[in-house]
């Protein structure tokens, strides 16, 4: 190490300087060589020397959290030892007088490529705006294409800042929460780290709800000792029959993570307690890799002998794998005291590859075996990068369309299984074959049957795609395509066609306004878009080629414009019969509404602005912030409505006491005499809720129903549905 180094760190912070090296050496996943170990001491020696001034808001010196991150690439991804290396000087370009040349001279072309690339997205990540946030996460995704080890050292970069984010200021935190939500948990997960994944979205919740989190980890860990004992009793029940087998296995348990918990209580609308499935059952077995899947099934049919299985519930990620690489068998089964419990039953090597991804995937991998997991994976996402010149935040919302985590699969008339997100369409089928076949699609069977195109595909469907010459996307497509491929395809084809048919459309618009005495020029087109409501030039060259722009409507054109209100044309445009709201001088107007719906969402006020009850508004949809809301005079508003027409919504200024807002409940539960009417009586007693709807169906002994309502607050709708709830019969009563 660097004697001038020693000045800067205490006698104390330099012996634990030296025992995270040791540890970090002795951690490795990987087997190190030589070379590797000598490259990781010039990194370390490097990065402490480089960072010996600084501190981080803890106190504590710098360099503990590129040696941390190291730790996690080295045992937790289990990658080698260039990325070891790479991960300890991740900050030193970025923030000491190291250059990336230096980074060449001192560690090679591939440590100073990874560092360059980790630089970049650092530099960026300091810029509040969206769209440059948005055009960092374009440039980590592209990166990721070049080098896979760019984002998992990022990935672990980002795991270490989420677990020391204490010292930091408030909004900060939910800040990099949402960001990890957003993009870097999806990630982790399609990669295959499932472990980071979950500790990630852990995390994030922490700092975004931590009410919610403190709740339900404190539940988690009241009912540890209990989740141990059923662990026995279960592994006592099957243990007898596996050893008879000579089977050489071990048993453990998984808690559900804090964050699929939360996302169950929040989409099932039900509380700890009601959530059945809190903890997993893996049972992990040794075995040679051309047994993996006879034992596999051997240890399904034990435990099934010992408890029924749910046949809805049987998970074979064996014959046919994740997309990530990820191999196990999943069965729920109802175990002892009458719990449904999930067992998963894998082999080491199929534990391993589910605990370290894309690691473990190569480790395993021999001679010409076939590509799968993140190799496919990233092949995928070529397509997406081919597209990679598109607006910045429609390319990261495209990426996040990719990171899909529930697959189907589904067959070629061939046999061949083509591997999909859950809710595709034939069209994307189309597409996953070919972007020549997607493109001329013009019907599909699935099962031998003719179905429409946006018809919903399901796991073990056979489909076949019916193309002809002249058949062409249409607008459609894109409300049932689920992939980004089909997508970015069928959106390039419809611009093609818009300008071939707006190409025609200028021509015929020319001849037709001559005939009506008006030349073509830039302020009779500044009339038309304003008259016809159009965004640009390009969309009235377009409906004049389709048809929707009429000679009768010209005619109308021409007479409005020769009018006298014609002349004052930013005045006259005629209105879509939407009417600006008037405001009454001395009433409290203090709640915002959006949309033709008029629905309650969270926003905030933008600080270019600065709007006051009774402005014109209107609602501008951010990527990490929410809801903004704009007067309509603002200077951003054109760049804003043009740039970002699909982000723009209409608001106005209400006032919350007089307002009701529309809820729709789902009702369940056990059928009696007079339930309805009992239902109708709690909800007409209660004051400000006024009963809409209500339809009850019954089936059996039991009975389910919508009640839709007006209600003025959130606090009256949970008092509304406890007291719905404390009737006799009453299950469940969920908002839908």
């Amino acid at each position: 190490m660097v004697e001038s180094t020693t000045s800067y760190y205490s006698d104390e912070e330099m012996k634990n300087i030296a025992r995270e090296y040791k540890e970090l050496l002795s951690i490795s996943y990987q087997i190190l060589t030589e070379d590797d170990k000598k490259l990781i001491r010039l990194a370390f020696d490097t990065a402490v020397e480089a960072h010996q001034t600084q501190r981080r808001k803890s106190g504590e010196p710098y360099i503990f959290h590129p040696i941390a991150v190291a730790k996690i690439v080295a045992s937790q991804i289990g990658l080698d030892g260039i990325s070891i290396a790479a991960a300890l000087l991740h900050d030193v370009v970025e923030d000491t007088s190291y250059t990336n040349e230096d980074m060449e001279r001192l560690f090679g072309k591939t440590v100073a490529h990874i560092v360059a690339g980790l630089t970049k997205i650092s530099n960026m990540s300091r810029e509040n705006d969206i769209s440059l946030q948005a055009e960092n996460f374009r440039k980590l995704l592209l990166t990721m294409n070049d080098d896979i080890r760019v984002i998992l050292i990022k990935i672990a970069d980002r795991l270490h800042n989420m677990r020391t984010m204490d010292a930091m200021a408030e909004h900060k935190q939910a800040k990099i929460a949402s960001e990890t939500l957003y993009i870097y948990a999806p990630i982790a997960h399609r990669i295959g780290l499932y472990n980071i994944k979950t500790e990630l979205e852990d995390l994030a919740l922490k700092y975004t709800d931590p009410d919610r989190y403190f709740m339900i980890l404190g539940k988690i860990q009241d009912s540890r000792e209990e989740q141990l004992a059923y662990i026995e009793d279960f592994t006592k029940t099957i243990e007898k029959s596996l050893n008879e087998q000579k089977i050489d296995y071990y048993i453990k348990g998984r808690s559900k993570s804090i964050y699929s918990i939360y996302r169950k209580m929040e989409s099932q609308g039900v509380s700890f307690e009601e959530v059945y499935d809190k903890f997993a059952i893996r049972i992990i077995y040794k075995s040679a890799p051309l047994e993996e899947k006879f034992l596999a099934w051997k240890i399904y049919s034990i435990v099934t002998d010992h408890f029924r299985p749910n046949p809805t519930r049987l998970r074979d990620w064996l014959s046919t794998p994740k997309s990530t690489g990820y191999e196990a068998l999943h069965i729920t089964v109802m175990g002892p005291k009458g719990k449904w419990v999930e067992v998963q039953i894998r082999s080491e090597r199929m534990h391993e590859i589910a605990e370290k991804g894309y690691a473990a995937h190569f480790k395993y991998k021999h001679g010409e075996q076939k590509e799968e997991g993140i190799e496919v994976w990233l092949n995928r996402l070529q397509e997406i990068f081919e597209n990679s010149e598109s607006n910045a935040v429609d390319f990261v919302e495209d990426f996040k369309l990719n990171l899909y985590s529930k697959e189907i699969f589904v067959f070629t008339p061939n046999g061949e299984i083509k591997s999909l997100p859950k809710g595709a369409s034939p069209i994307d089928f189309a597409f996953a074959i070919h972007t020549g076949v997607g493109l001329k699609t013009r019907g599909a069977k699935v099962n031998n049957k003719l179905v429409p195109l946006n018809y919903v595909l399901k796991s073990g469907d056979t489909v076949e795609i019916i193309t002809a010459e002249n058949a062409k996307p249409n607008k459609n497509w894109l409300n049932y395509t689920a992939t980004t491929k089909a997508r970015s395809k069928i959106k390039n084809a419809l611009k093609e066609e818009t300008k071939t048919v707006a190409s025609e459309g200028k021509e015929i618009l020319i001849r037709k306004l001559k005939q009506l005495k008006i030349n073509l020029n830039e302020e009779v087109m500044n009339d038309l878009v304003s008259y016809f409501k159009t965004k640009t030039s390009l969309d009235i060259y377009y409906q004049a080629g389709t048809g929707e722009i009429s000679n009768q409507m010209l005619k109308d054109f021409a007479s409005h414009r020769s009018s006298f209100f014609g002349l004052f044309r930013t005045k006259s445009a005629p209105k879509k019969n939407v009417e600006e709201p008037v405001y009454t001088a001395g009433e409290h107007y203090d709640s915002i509404v959006f949309g033709k719906e008029e629905e309650s969402l969270d926003y905030s006020f933008s600080k270019c602005c600065n709007p006051i009850p009774g402005d014109p508004i209107f609602g501008f949809v951010t990527i990490n912030e929410g809801v903004k809301v704009h007067k309509k005079t603002c200077p951003n508003a054109i760049s804003m409505q043009s740039n970002y027409a699909y982000r723009v919504i209409q608001a106005k200024w209400v006032k919350s006491e007089e307002r009701d807002f529309k809820v729709s409940l789902k009702v369940s539960g056990i059928d009696r005499d007079g339930i309805v009417g009992d239902i109708s009586k709690v909800i007409l007693d209660s004051k400000f809720v006024k009963l809409t709807n209500i339809n009850i169906d019954s089936e059996g002994d039991m009975f389910s129903g919508k009640v839709s309502i007006f209600i003025n607050n959130n606090a009256t709708l949970k008092k509304l549905i406890q007291d719905i709830k404390s009737l006799k019969g009453v299950d469940k009563v969920t908002r839908l």
